[in-house]
């Protein structure tokens, strides 16, 4: 890519796809427990500062994030790539656009409990193993992308719609088959030991709240970034080929099929690669200058 194509892509940019990811993931894991909590009675607080104390007998869930990594086995080169957004409205239908690909991150939370008694901590510790070991995805919904002029699409180039998407394969939704092709976004949870127990109780002093029981869990999200529309095709620049007599004695390959010495290779019917965009060749009678 030549800096002046560089150029057009990055005057083109739009905002950046997934910069709601991260706050997102917490709002999913909030929503989670308080949906799942069946004993009964007033589902337990839901609270991010560690050095709250209740009153009386209320409960309390502490979720705190306290670290993001960038994921050091998924690492992605930087290089732009064509984004795999397809746009199939009449006017638009042939846009390309272009992105970074997406930076995997993992997203590290620490769950705490409280209660008057310490044995409805535990109890309360032990719903939290139970129910978080069924968060196989707390984010399953279609891939959204936030084009430069600010619209959000999926990647079928539809109006983003996050309840579109029911997780079945094609022809198993009752209301309706999924479209072939769409791509999903999927936030996984798993129960990780990051923290020790000195680690633990240095973050809670940090914070000036008492220690308490605790446990660790790791998100893995994918943050995309702005969208590039390109501005046209690549221009390729090939030099004129000196001009090939056919043999005179006969026909360029043998009985056995290989090419003799000297004969002109047979062209292929079908152009090697992905197919070509507003693709155009240069020739003599039309120089033009070079970026």
């Amino acid at each position: 890519m030549t800096p002046t194509e560089r150029a057009r892509l990055l005057a083109a940019a739009g905002p950046a796809s997934g910069r709601g990811i991260i706050g997102e993931t917490t709002e999913s894991l909030h929503k989670f427990l308080v949906d799942g909590y069946s004993f009964g009675g007033q589902p337990p607080r839901l609270e991010e500062d560690l050095k709250f104390v209740p009153k009386d007998r209320e409960e309390v869930v502490y979720i705190y994030m306290y670290r993001l990594a960038q994921n050091p086995s998924l690492l992605n080169s930087k290089r732009h790539r064509q984004a795999p957004v397809f746009l199939k409205t009449p006017d638009e239908e042939g846009e390309v656009y272009y992105h970074r690909p997406p930076l995997l991150l993992d997203l590290y939370y620490l769950l705490a409990v409280h209660s008057k008694f310490r044995s409805d901590a535990e109890r309360l510790l032990g719903w939290l193993l139970v129910r978080l070991n069924e968060a196989t995805h707390l984010i399953h919904r279609p891939r959204r992308f936030v084009l430069p002029d600010a619209r959000e699409v999926d990647s079928l180039g539809r109006t983003y719609d996050p309840t579109c998407f029911t997780g079945l394969p094609p022809g198993d939704d009752e209301e309706g088959p999924r479209d072939d092709g769409l791509l999903v976004e999927k936030v996984s949870l798993a129960l990780t030991d990051d923290l020790t127990v000195g680690d633990a109780i240095n973050l809670f002093t940090l914070h000036e709240a008492p220690y308490r029981p605790f446990l660790t869990y790791r998100a893995r999200v994918a943050l995309d970034g702005p969208l590039y529309k390109s501005a046209g095709g690549s221009t390729v620049r090939l030099g004129r080929l000196e001009p090939t007599s056919p043999p005179a004695d006969g026909p360029a390959a043998s009985r056995n099929g290989r090419i003799r010495p000297g004969s002109p290779l047979p062209k292929p019917r079908v152009a090697p690669g992905p197919p070509a965009h507003f693709f155009r060749k240069n020739a003599d009678s039309d120089p033009e200058s070079e970026d």
